[in-house]
């Protein structure tokens, strides 16, 4: 009998509870659209759960952590108040196989940045961009089934050059109609876990709601569910 890859979707469920605009984006919050989106992907037999910062243990206390196979994590203006006990027990999951996804400005957690090990310094950023996202590594099973380019009507633009490590596969870059680009879709190793980053996803903008993206995720949360 087929194991389910246990998922669990980190959000710090911040702007949902102040900011009227990214609740109308997101009434539910962005974490339930994009577990829906994964438990829709159908790539995976998966038992998806959702955490949040506020949450006892800040939704991820060890023993979630311990039973969690792939952790898809978003997060903004709460990065630094992630407990640095959390992070560490995060870390050494990964180190020990599990699955990280992380999703748009999660680039700058405190998970993010340990793992990484660079400041993932932007050039600049700005808001209402469209997004054009570009598949660079045909082949790769996160790139599979997803349209190239996927047109993202509005998001924030992320420009490099980016104190961004180079990644172990790039999967995606990024063109904006402000001029920029971003290598938007990368995958990284550590100890035994995978780790794919993927930069589309302002909490302005409902772009987890767009089917391309969900499917983007969707595909990394089974890539990223294998050990190396």
């Amino acid at each position: 009998m087929r194991v389910p890859v246990r998922v669990t979707v980190w959000n710090e469920n911040v702007h949902e509870g102040k900011d009227e605009s990214v609740q109308r984006v997101y009434p539910e919050g962005i974490h339930e659209v994009v577990a829906d989106g994964i438990r829709t992907g159908q790539l995976l037999d998966v038992v998806v759960s959702t955490a949040t910062l506020d949450q006892p243990g800040q939704g991820l206390p060890a023993g979630v952590v311990r039973q969690t196979d792939v952790l898809v994590w978003w997060s903004h203006i709460a990065n630094d108040q992630v407990d640095d006990e959390v992070v560490d027990r995060v870390i050494a999951r990964v180190e020990q196989g599990m699955g990280l996804v992380l999703l748009h400005s999660a680039l700058y957690s405190k998970v993010s940045l340990k793992l990484l090990g660079t400041s993932c310094a932007l050039d600049h950023w700005a808001p209402n961009n469209e997004q054009q996202v570009y598949t660079v590594k045909r082949g790769h099973p996160i790139a599979e089934g997803v349209p190239s380019p996927i047109v993202i009507p509005a998001d924030e633009l992320y420009a490099e050059p980016c104190d961004l490590p180079e990644p172990d596969e790039l999967v995606f870059i990024s063109s904006y109609s402000g001029g920029a680009v971003f290598r938007s879709g990368c995958c990284f190793r550590r100890g035994k876990g995978r780790i794919f980053y993927f930069s589309p996803g302002d909490q302005q903008y409902p772009v987890y709601r767009q089917s391309e993206v969900r499917k983007v995720i969707a595909n990394a949360v089974a890539w990223v569910a294998t050990e190396d």
